[in-house]
């Protein structure tokens, strides 16, 4: 029996490339103030294509946590204190139009008649709940928690076993659903279920050796909680 679903955000309920891609140039060329080398040397760092507005698939920004994704360019902002860099981009982030994988109303409230549903991201907590409030789902959630939520980032267990106590629930009975390798570490070290969606940048291949079972995206849940 599942007794909690406890999704990733990005790439697994938001489509990663639409949402990220044009904030991503907006973001750097705002920190580049003009300065074509810097705007150049910011997207080397994060690893992002100027030209096409995506990234990388090896990109660490993609499945990082905000802190980590100021860290790789703060060398080249030296007037830019480190905290102050870190609730900028927290700020901008909040307001980016987001771009759903699936229609999620439907979807989320079909699978909250099986059990309770949350978000583990290694985005801030705010702009998560932001996030899910633009698509008009927040409130289906019992809990969305982030990097910054005082459990750590992915691939560590502390928000997946979080969300397992704020729900009651043995670990071994919640499904961390995620699609990238960080997701589903960070379940498997907290002893839960690990499914993995193809609907980000890693592939079956790169998903199967640490998950139960991978699908192609989200909407493909209702179909395996059946087959279970």
């Amino acid at each position: 029996m599942i007794s909690g679903l406890l999704f990733d955000k990005d790439a697994t309920l938001l489509d990663f490339e639409k949402t990220w891609g044009e904030w991503s140039r907006s973001f750097l060329t705002g920190l580049a103030d003009g300065d074509p080398a810097l705007l150049q040397a910011m997207a080397d760092a994060i690893q992002f294509d100027l030209t096409r507005n995506t990234f990388h698939p090896a990109s660490p920004v993609i499945a990082g946590t905000p802190d980590e994704g100021v860290d790789l360019i703060l060398p080249l902002l030296p007037h830019w204190d480190r905290d102050a860099l870190v609730a900028h981009s927290n700020e901008t982030a909040r307001k980016v139009q987001v771009h759903e994988i699936v229609p999620l109303a439907p979807l989320l409230d079909e699978l909250k008649t099986h059990a309770p549903l949350g978000i583990a991201t290694n985005d801030a907590a705010a702009s998560a709940r932001r996030h899910m409030e633009a698509v008009g789902v927040a409130d289906r959630f019992t809990a969305i928690i982030g990097s910054d939520s005082g459990f750590g980032g992915k691939p560590g267990p502390g928000m997946c076993l979080a969300f397992a106590d704020h729900i009651g629930a043995e670990p071994a009975t919640v499904a961390m659903i995620g699609d990238s390798t960080h997701d589903l570490h960070a379940g498997r070290a907290a002893g839960m279920i690990c499914v993995g969606v193809t609907s980000g940048f890693a592939s079956e291949a790169d998903l199967v050796p640490h998950a139960d079972v991978v699908l192609p995206d989200v909407s493909h849940l209702p179909w395996w909680l059946q087959a279970r």
